[in-house]
């Protein structure tokens, strides 16, 4: 969001690629209809605050029963600012939270007492609370399909030890725990492993389903031998892929199957190449999802066997 005093208006969209512009958009396809019409409003209501100029972001995030808007400010706001965001939240029923320097920062403005941020997956009796800024997946009925997907695939039972690698707040990891089976969560944020636990907690997930903080990016045979042996892994990383990560397995940690969920199609085939290749693993089958229609990026999901030892 900025100010642009030759347009004599305030711009409200993403910022162009590779550029400090912020695109004028009127209307957006990927956000959910109810935000998408709030963007030319967004730019209105800047324009009648006293520092229009000291907010330059806004972040979105959706649950099942709240729409929450993080407001970035960059100084203190006036009353009269005060004022019209609380008008603007009641008359668009959303809630504003914000953010004066880093994410320990953010805290619910207005209206106090509105609804958690949750979304469901109803299949596994689960319900996921999390806070504006923490990750999630922006496409929550493809998350459900997605997760589904990679359940069936799984195919986690009572007595297994399952790994779910870069777990964030425990999309996979509570699905798994609720099949019976041991479940250990592995993510790099501990702010994400906190929440995770709680996550747990709320769903009554405590006995099946462990968190433990470490950096994925940064493991070894060493450290992966530390967290045990597994009967199948779960791997849901960011675009950078797991390449430490299954360059790390050998035959003592080698589980026998791998899910592998991806949100970029050139990392998940490098660290094919490894499992297959280098880890004696078969890729069974691979598929993908349109987890972010009107772009150009896939989620997919791919299924590795484990043929024998390291060659």
């Amino acid at each position: 969001m900025r100010h642009v005093l030759k347009k004599g208006k305030t711009l409200v969209g993403f910022r162009e690629k590779q550029g400090r512009y912020v695109a004028d958009m009127q209307h957006c396809e990927i956000l959910t209809p109810k935000i998408a019409k709030l963007l030319p409003l967004l730019g209105e209501l800047n324009e009648s605050f006293t520092i229009r100029d000291a907010l330059p972001q806004i972040e979105v995030a959706v649950g099942e029963h709240v729409d929450t808007l993080v407001l970035r400010i960059l100084q203190a706001l006036f009353p009269a600012d005060e004022a019209a965001i609380k008008q603007f939240a009641d008359i668009h029923q959303v809630q504003f939270w914000l953010q004066t320097k880093g994410p320990e920062t953010v805290v619910p403005f207005y209206p106090l007492d509105a609804p958690a941020l949750t979304y469901s997956l109803p299949e596994f009796d689960i319900e996921m609370p999390f806070a504006p800024i923490e990750f999630t997946q922006v496409n929550s009925a493809l998350n459900r399909v997605m997760v589904r997907r990679a359940m069936r695939l799984l195919d986690p039972k009572p007595g297994e030890r399952i790994a779910d690698f870069f777990c964030g707040l425990g999309n996979f990891t509570l699905p798994i725990a609720r099949s019976g089976a041991q479940a250990l969560g592995v993510e790099g944020s501990a702010a994400l492993v906190s929440r995770a636990k709680q996550n747990a907690a709320f769903n009554g997930l405590t006995g099946n389903a462990k968190f433990t903080a470490m950096n994925l990016f940064e493991i070894d045979e060493a450290a992966l031998a530390q967290l045990g042996s597994f009967d199948k892994w779960l791997i849901d990383p960011p675009r950078d892929g797991a390449a430490e990560l299954v360059k790390s397995i050998n035959a003592k940690t080698a589980p026998q199957r791998i899910v592998y969920v991806s949100c970029s199609p050139s990392t998940l085939a490098r660290d094919a190449e490894v499992l297959v290749h280098a880890k004696g693993y078969v890729l069974k089958a691979a598929g993908v999802m349109n987890m972010f229609p009107h772009t150009s990026h896939v989620e997919s999901i791919a299924i590795f066997e484990r043929q024998g030892g390291d060659e």
